[in-house]
């Protein structure tokens, strides 16, 4: 097998498994086999993607980028089950579709996690996939370049080598697993892992969920329903069996062990948002209810975008100073907040990198980078203050 020498070597072909014409009784390819006339009706062509492994290997995760992801796994699950009392903070674009602009974001966002880490534990979202409720971009993995030409190749080398940068800033990444087959490529490098609200229900990603090596959020329902968040989070605590493909790409049984860091994430819904005091306590009250054990019955993280801003930046940023106000006070049962955020506040839609603003979202309304600073250091207030009136509660 060739190597992939990065993004632009998709005409590197010279064997069967790059090739991308279709086959025809003109064009035989006897590597394939004959499929049945009642099958890929609707399939216009099947372009092979190197397996896992040839990413892992020309894009490896070096030792020093391993022991962050170690390292920020074990302290995110410190958060979530009471032993570390910081405030676990995951903020970063909506989703990724400029390389340079999230390095660059990664690189700011390293300072100010540095500077806040006494409370806070900051982790930058690194999204590449986007489920849409009807059409629309899928994000940098699925057409990497703007336009419609569908990449998938060059998408996912993309994807790997931001990850890996934003790594090498000493920032920890997030990410939502949409299709169940990207986390054999990617998942090596992430430290906490979403599941969004329109899969939160899905069979194959509670299934998915019980095999990560991270922890895991699920959100709730797009309609507001919190039970189904509390439900996945039991089900992937459990050891499943399903099939998926291993890093050589070949179709395998996976059997699980069940993941016990799973837990609930409060994202607002169609009908408004969820994330004052009492939508908490009830959250919780689902939870315990659900039987859903270990992290996901300490507590919630908020997600501060969705449907508790109306995917408006400036109601985001009003919802962050709100909740930065009740753990001041000493609220219990949030141990994570999330914040969409890049260079340039607002969005703007997809095309070509070269006519976009550059830093500014393509997807959701982001905070711009300047307020996500400012509220950052109010929350790092925050915790300082919550942990001064526990201390005086305890005297």
């Amino acid at each position: 097998m060739s190597v992939l020498r990065g993004p632009d070597s998709s005409q590197e072909v010279g064997t069967s498994f790059y090739q991308t014409t279709p086959r025809t009784a003109s064009n035989p390819d006897p590597a394939f086999a004959d499929v049945p006339k009642t099958s890929d009706v609707n399939i216009r062509q099947l372009d092979p993607i190197p397996a896992p492994r040839a990413f892992l290997k020309e894009l490896p995760l070096d030792d020093t980028r391993a022991h962050l992801v170690k390292s920020s796994r074990q302290e995110i699950r410190d958060i979530l089950n009471g032993q570390d009392d910081r405030l676990l903070v995951i903020v970063g674009p909506c989703s990724i579709h400029d390389p340079k602009a999230a390095h660059e974001y990664a690189t700011r966002l390293a300072k100010v996690a540095q500077a806040t880490s006494k409370n806070l534990f900051v982790v930058m979202r690194v999204y590449f996939e986007k489920p849409r409720t009807t059409i629309g971009w899928k994000g940098l993995i699925n057409d990497p370049d703007l336009d419609g030409t569908f990449n998938i190749r060059k998408g996912m080398w993309q994807a790997r080598k931001t990850l890996l940068d934003v790594l090498g800033t000493g920032v920890p990444a997030a990410t939502e697993f949409l299709d169940p087959i990207t986390p054999q490529y990617i998942s090596d490098a992430v430290s906490w892992g979403a599941i969004g609200a329109r899969n939160t229900e899905s069979q194959v990603h509670r299934q998915l969920a019980s095999g990560l090596s991270m922890p895991v959020g699920f959100k709730n329902a797009t309609d507001g329903s919190v039970r189904v968040a509390a439900d996945s989070c039991y089900t992937a605590q459990f050891e499943h069996h399903f099939l998926s493909i291993n890093v050589d790409g070949n179709v395998i049984a996976a059997e699980t062990l069940g993941n016990p860091d799973c837990h609930v994430v409060l994202r607002g819904s169609s009908h408004g948002p969820n994330y004052d005091a009492n939508s908490v306590v009830a959250a919780l009250e689902e939870i315990s209810e659900s039987k859903a054990s270990g992290a996901a019955e300490r507590g919630v993280v908020i997600d501060a975008s969705h449907g508790n801003s109306g995917k408006s930046e400036i109601r985001q940023a009003q919802v962050v100073h709100e909740l930065a106000g009740r753990l001041a006070a000493g609220e219990q049962g949030i141990f994570g907040l999330m914040m969409e955020s890049f260079l340039v506040a607002g969005n703007q839609n997809p095309a070509p990198l070269d006519t976009l603003v550059y830093g500014k979202s393509v997807t959701d309304r982001c905070l711009s980078w300047e307020r996500t600073e400012q509220l950052l250091h109010e929350l790092n207030d925050a915790m300082d203050a919550r942990r001064m009136n526990g201390e005086g509660e305890a005297a």
